[in-house]
């Protein structure tokens, strides 16, 4: 028989409180050592919902510190050439509240912020954005509502750095999944051609 949890109390029930320290280190503005793991994290991830609720979250990756401060509450996340789907975005422009999860490959912490975001076309700091010749066409700006350090428990349970458990032939290869899943009139060479050695170079533009 399946359970339902269908309220706050039994969830609290359920979980017991919070532990003081997990609710009273949230902050509002960025402190030095954020700055410095933000300057040091080349991924975060980007939850974004719509205004019917449907959710999304987006990877974004670039060189360290390609997040860029612009003051103690405001940060700023480059777009980069992808597939144009745009959900993300999308949900944005309906609404701004997003939340973001900065990584450091190999630590087991993260840095969490939460706040509201909007999609600005330009502005002077997009010079400060430019990475292989590729100047954003657009960029999100997060006004920071709540951050702090999040504990390193999911990393650890999921051993996720260490390298002797990866299993990247575990499933097929992005090319075989997109010849059975996508373009499936497409050549699987074809395919593994797009994904090879030429994708790389191909992800700024």
């Amino acid at each position: 028989m399946t359970v339902e949890i269908t309220s706050h109390e039994e969830l609290r029930e359920l979980l017991g409180a919070p532990l003081p320290r997990a609710v009273t280190k949230e902050r509002r503005a960025l402190h030095e050592r954020d700055r410095q793991w933000l300057a040091a994290s080349p991924f975060c991830l980007v939850a974004t919902a719509g205004a019917d609720g449907a959710c999304d979250v987006s990877p974004k990756g670039d060189p360290p510190g390609f997040a860029l401060v612009l003051d103690d509450t405001t940060i700023a996340i480059p777009e980069r050439p992808g597939n144009r789907r745009a959900d993300g975005y999308h949900n944005i422009v309906a609404n701004p509240h997003v939340g973001l999860i900065f990584m450091i490959p190999g630590r087991t912490d993260t840095l969490r912020i939460n706040g509201r975001a909007r999609l600005v076309r330009d502005a002077p700091f997009f010079d400060d954005m430019v990475v292989r010749g590729h100047r954003p066409v657009l960029a999100i700006v997060v006004e920071i509502e709540q951050i702090f350090f999040h504990c390193g428990k999911a990393f650890l349970r999921s051993e996720l750095w260490r390298p002797e458990t990866w299993q990247p032939d575990a499933v097929p290869s992005r090319a075989r999944l997109a010849k059975e899943l996508e373009v499936p009139t497409e050549s699987l060479a074809d395919l593994e051609a797009y994904y090879g050695p030429a994708y790389e170079r191909k992800i700024y533009g």
